[in-house]
């Protein structure tokens, strides 16, 4: 399967935003700054960026994949990764934040979300009115709740996987399908219009000068890089911290 230059490009400004957000959100936790990242605009607005960048790039990428002629084998083999690196932000998360740990963040609502891109690929323009209607849905979910006191099951740890929720559980990170869906699903209907316009091809040649030979590398290695990050940090930090 051909490399977007272009999408790799994103995918590390993605990348390189979240590692930014979460150094400094490290540096929070550790006591040398004092922020409220679970309110405040300033971070919000950011995570809400960084995770609709990130989707739209993984809807994008699966698209070109079924155009490509990706077959279930290979996408399992991608998808048993993500899945199996989701498993281990939980485990990670239960030592670090037993309280809120991580139960379904952005690595397992992608798991979750990518088997649905897969099955829904072949929607075409629909995935435009579908994405909507999942962003929407997402955002009304609390007046859905209020108007409808017997949704409340939905709240639970077992259903509030899928987003129709009437507040935020406590949780370290949380992407549920909606209305993140939405966004993937937006990207898959990027990727098929600029397949079927051609646009790949231009978004196929390789950038060679800095930073964007630098970005796309970064963004090729997405996934390592994002499980690799985190320890790093907190372990700089942890001895920071510790000689003080």
């Amino acid at each position: 399967m051909v490399r977007l230059a272009l999408l790799d490009s994103l995918r590390g400004v993605a990348v390189v935003w979240m590692t930014v957000f979460h150094f400094a959100f490290d540096l929070n936790h550790f006591g040398f700054i004092q922020q409220d990242f679970y309110r405040s605009p300033i971070w919000t607005i950011q995570r809400t960026c960084i995770l609709s960048l990130f989707l739209f790039c993984a809807g994008f990428g699966q698209a070109i994949a079924v155009q490509a002629g990706q077959t279930w084998w290979r996408f399992w083999r991608r998808w048993s990764q993500i899945a199996l690196c989701a498993a281990a932000v939980s485990v990670g998360s239960v030592l670090m934040f037993p309280n809120s740990w991580i139960y379904f963040g952005v690595l397992h609502g992608m798991a979750v979300m990518l088997v649905i891109c897969r099955v829904t690929a072949s929607w075409g323009a629909w995935l435009w009115p579908a994405g909507l209607s999942m962003i929407l849905l997402g955002s009304l979910a609390p007046t859905v709740h209020a108007a409808f006191p017997a949704g409340l099951p939905l709240d639970s740890r077992a259903l509030n996987w899928i987003g129709l929720i009437s507040h935020k559980p406590i949780t370290e990170d949380y992407v549920p399908l909606l209305p993140w869906m939405g966004v993937m699903w937006w990207g898959i209907a990027a990727g098929q219009i600029a397949h079927s316009s051609g646009w790949i091809h231009r978004l196929a040649v390789v950038k060679t000068q800095a930073p964007n030979r630098q970005l796309g590398w970064i963004g090729r290695w997405s996934l390592s890089w994002y499980m690799l990050h985190q320890p790093l940090l907190i372990g700089l930090l942890t001895l920071i911290a510790g000689s003080r």
